[in-house]
Order: C-alpha cells, then structure tokens, then sequence
C-alpha cells in the first residue's frame, strides 16, 4: 500500500486484467522460491513508526502535506489521514550493535520531526490511539490526498454493498457506532519490525512470529481508550480489524485485517497462493513493466493486513527476499520501550525458528489465536495456553521463557551482549490506565501528562503516574 496509484475508479475489466497478472506473478514466485533464487543468507531488521500530528490543544493536526514538504526527508512519508506519518528505518545486519544503530536513526529522524512540528506551531506523539481523537476528526476531509487512500475506501465500502462500517468493541466497557467510510483505520497506529530471514526458513520464522504474537502485544500494549472509553489494553487490534472490514462475516479468517488462517507447512508461496485464491481484488492498477518485479502481487499483498504479513522486496542487485513485518505492536510510548520490543521479538523468534522440533507443533493455531485476542485485551494481566498446554500469565511467560528466549537467540545473532542485556524486560503498558484511575476522564491531562513523559526518552515504567 506504500505504492502511489494512477486511479481512484475501475471497470470490471481492469479486476480481470489485474488477476490475471496477479495468478502469473504468483505462479513465478512459487517457482523462483522452489529454485533458490530469492535470498539464503541474511538477517536483516527494520522498522515503521506511525505518528499522529498534534496542534497546541493536543488534538489532531492535519497538515501533513506542508509537514512532510517543509521536512524533506525520504524516511518520513504519508499516511493515510492528514494528521499521522509514518517514519522509516534504515535495515540493519542482525549482528553486532543493531539494535543501538535502530534507535540511534530512530532518534535522529524523530529529532528532526520533532523541530518541524514545532516551527509550525505544533508537535508530534508516538501512541497506538490518541486520547483526544474525535470520531468528527475521522472523516473523508481528513484523507491523505493520495489516489490510494481514496480508492480504498470505495472499494472496501463497495465490497460492503454500501452499509457502513460497525464498530462493537467490548472491554471494560463497550463502544458501538457506525461510521461512513474507512478512516476508522487512522486512529490505529503502530510500530511495525520488519525480520528478514533466509527465504528456506520463512515458513519457520512466521510461526514464530505467529506464537510470539500474543507476549508481544501484551508486553507493548499502549491503546486503552477510544473516544473516552476504556476498552481493550490494544483497542488498536479490534478497532483496525473492524475499521476495514468488507463484510464477510461467515469467515474471518478471510477479513483484510486477520490473525490469519493457520501456520505454514513448507514455504513463503502459501500466503501468497491463499491471497490469489481468497481474497479479492481492492486496487486492480495496470503496471508497465514486466512480472519480475512482482509488482501485482505486491499491491495485492498490500491490501491484506494480517497481523504478521510476509513481504517480498528486492535488493540492491534485484536479488528478491521475503521478510515478515510483526504488525502486532503500538507506536510507543518510547523510543526505548519500541528498541526493547524490537528485540524481544527479534530474538524470539530467531530462537524458536532455530529449534529442532517446530515450537508450533505443541501449540494449535487456533489456540495461539485464542492467545493473542487474549492479550490484545488484558495485556499483561492476560491468562495463556503456551507450549504443550501449559496455562501461563503473560507476565510470567515473559519474565520465565520469553526474555531467556530472546537473550539467547540475540546471542545466536551475534548482537552484542550488552545491547540484549539493555534492552530487554523493559515494559509498562498499563501507565494510562493507571492515569484514568487517578486523575479521571481527563484525556486531555492524559495527553499532556504522557507526552511530557515521552519527552524525556525515559522509558515507561520510569514514569510516574
């Protein structure tokens, strides 16, 4: 969905067209993973940080366009609502100070952000669901003005015959309204880690990814509140699965924002086929150049938000690789909290993708979907099935399997000792929460309270309440 398109309306002729290239890309996919083309050997970690955008009063600022023209940096890009952006790192080894040289960048690009936000007259915070957002900041007026935007919510409002999204999110309380269009989606924003891993052993690492998917939501949760009511510990989960559903009720393991259908047995091309053969068309855009670049299946792929989503890219010498992007973590509440999660779950899953038994084998999916939801809605407080049908609290589960895990696949990397040391068992998902309860539904001292803290680079269970 980073690809700018040329349309916002097609003709049932450009969906038949766009399969077409779409099955021919799939098939040679399948075929150059079968022939070893796609890469073998590197580790590679990166990341996406969606932001919001504030003005003086701490509600939304939508002036990303003049924002992102007055920065000027290729990191940084737009998202779909005029108030968040989203910044980029730079991939990095899997060995020695990586994780430092993540947040070293993160740093160095949220700094920059920061200084031109601030010269037009307002600032920028790193949250999962703003405390002040309005459903009226959430309308079409409020798009992006790039065709791809526009275009998804015509065709996800389409494939819904025209009824209007139904939001129903029940957690400590309940929240139930409809809306008119698809930016729902924009009040969720994340911090996306990207693993790349020998393209022979993705099926390994995205059932990793799969099983990690639960701790890791619990441990980062940071999106308690929406539209001043307390809900899930991640609202974020619910609240984007709802935002963009087309519809298909009867099978949600079909929705664009899905946990998924099951684990891979033997390759990367099972997704890939499962998005040929399940999901249809949003965005049918024609591209010129020739099936090599995949650029078909990569819309296609784009417009499938599974909460762990393979990706394929290409290197600098057009080797391709495949790389999973965790979806399952907030943005925040810290630039140091985000690094400690990025390794948590890097380590992790190098350490269980390493195992000799597939880990995956003693967890069914469908419990460790179960695990997930959980988590996404009790944090760390959440109750789990793990490994050979162990009944755990997350917090234990972190604390006794996940940090070791995570230290010692860090070790197999090769990242340095005191960086794993530094940046893991690190958490504190509960710090707004525990706000509400002292000082009330004041989302506004919420707010400024928070980004005051986020200020100060500390991350948040140095904070005070």
């Amino acid at each position: 969905m980073g690809q700018e398109i040329s349309r916002i309306r097609f003709e049932p002729g450009d969906f038949e067209q766009f399969s077409a290239r779409l099955a021919l890309e799939t098939d040679l996919l399948e075929r150059w993973l079968r022939q070893g083309r796609f890469d073998q050997t590197s580790y590679v970690a990166g990341f996406e940080l969606e932001a919001w955008l504030l003005d003086r009063n701490f509600f939304p600022f939508p002036i990303n366009e003049a924002y992102l023209k007055r920065l000027n940096d290729p990191l940084v890009v737009p998202e779909l609502s005029k108030f968040n952006v989203e910044l980029n790192g730079t991939p990095q080894s899997l060995t020695g100070r990586a994780l430092g040289a993540l947040e070293t960048e993160l740093t160095a690009t949220w700094r920059r952000c920061l200084a031109v936000a601030h010269e037009l007259e307002g600032t920028l915070v790193m949250i999962g669901i703003l405390p002040t957002i309005r459903e009226r900041d959430l309308t079409l007026a409020n798009v992006s003005p790039l065709n791809r935007f526009h275009a998804l919510n015509h065709e996800v409002l389409k494939l819904r015959g025209g009824r209007p999204i139904r939001l129903d999110i029940a957690g400590r309380e309940r929240l139930q309204l409809t809306h008119r269009d698809v930016m729902l989606e924009a009040a969720t924003t994340s911090f996306q880690v990207h693993l790349q891993a020998p393209a022979e052993e993705a099926a390994r690492y995205y059932n990793a990814s799969v099983l990690l998917s639960a701790p890791l939501v619990a441990v980062s949760a940071n999106s308690p509140c929406l539209f001043q009511k307390q809900l899930w510990d991640e609202t974020r989960i619910p609240l984007f699965e709802q935002a963009v559903d087309t519809g298909d009720a009867g099978h949600p393991e079909c929705r664009r924002v899905t946990f998924g259908s099951g684990y891979l047995h033997d390759s990367a091309a099972e997704c890939f086929r499962e998005n040929v053969e399940r999901y249809q068309v949003l965005l049918p855009i024609q591209f010129d150049d020739g099936p090599d670049g995949l650029r078909h299946l990569r819309l296609h792929n784009g417009t499938i938000w599974r909460w762990n989503r393979l990706l394929v890219g290409f290197d600098g010498q057009a080797t391709p690789h495949v790389r999973i992007e965790h979806r399952v973590m907030p943005a925040g509440p810290s630039i140091v909290d985000m690094i400690a999660n990025a390794g948590l779950y890097l380590g992790a899953a190098r350490f269980l993708a390493g195992l000799k038994i597939p880990p995956e084998v003693d967890l069914p999916f469908a419990q460790a979907r179960e695990n997930f939801y959980r988590a996404a809605r009790d944090g760390l407080a959440a109750e789990v099935v793990w490994l050979g049908g162990s009944r755990v609290d997350v917090r234990t589960l972190l604390l006794e399997e996940i940090v070791p895990m995570a230290r010692e696949g860090l070790k197999i990397l090769g990242v340095e000792e005191e960086e794993s040391e530094r940046y893991l068992g690190q958490n504190g998902a509960a710090w707004q929460r525990a706000h509400l309860e002292k000082h009330g539904r004041d989302c506004f001292r919420l707010t400024a309270d928070y980004l005051e803290h986020q200020r100060t680079a500390m991350p948040v269970h140095e904070w005070d309440v």
